[in-house]
């Protein structure tokens, strides 16, 4: 994900309302183009192992990282990831494009400030971990809050050699440690090995080119 300002005419629409205190919530990001049953079992997983009480889907507007050629649009993403998700503990949100942030560290950052009585968890892949350090304050997203990474079919093992594991070994906490992740202070992460839902947004778009 990406804290440039947005220039975009974008009006998000899609807010979570403030929370009681305590509140466990799980931040999952991309740009989810589109959503998939990949991003619903992290999100399942996650409130499953780490005893969190919702998810929070960050729709990005546009992920530095990623082309902007093939991006469908926020409002068609946000459509599609909300009907998937639907009641299912999930909050779709485009808070970033309010927000101004682009940059998940900055994201983090303002989200902490607007929800002080929330206990955040930032979620993702064995594959995002593989390429963190590519991220502008990768860092700071450590040093902010604790971190849940899910493995995915070929990627679990080689994240365990990520940069940013080695980077912060000693803050590893044991899978069947971690129901009280939220709680911790950072930096503290975990890594769930087993593999899961292969499927990707990548995949997805390919079927769909070929099929036309």
């Amino acid at each position: 994900m990406a804290g440039a300002l947005m220039t975009t005419a974008y009006v998000p629409v899609h807010i979570p309302a403030p929370m009681r205190r305590g509140q466990r919530i799980g931040l999952l990001g991309g740009s989810f183009n589109p959503a998939h049953h990949g991003h619903l079992e992290i999100s399942r997983l996650a409130r499953r192992y780490l005893q969190l009480d919702e998810v929070w889907w960050l729709v990005s507007p546009q992920n530095p990282l990623k082309p902007s050629a093939g991006m469908a649009p926020l409002a068609d993403r946000m459509k599609a990831a909300e009907s998937l998700a639907a009641r299912r503990a999930i909050q779709v949100t485009d808070i970033e494009a309010g927000l101004g942030t682009r940059y998940t560290a900055d994201t983090i950052k303002v989200l902490r400030n607007t929800y002080p009585g929330a206990r955040f968890v930032w979620l993702m892949g064995a594959d995002n971990l593989l390429q963190i350090h590519r991220w502008r304050g990768w860092r700071t997203i450590f040093r902010t809050v604790p971190v849940a990474v899910f493995g995915r079919p070929t990627y679990a093992l080689k994240a365990e050699r990520a940069i940013a594991a080695q980077r912060f070994a000693r803050f590893r906490v044991k899978p069947n440690r971690a129901t009280n992740l939220a709680d911790r202070k950072a930096p503290a992460w975990v890594l769930f090995k087993e593999p899961h839902n292969p499927m990707s947004a990548t995949k997805i778009r390919a079927r769909k080119i070929a099929r036309a």
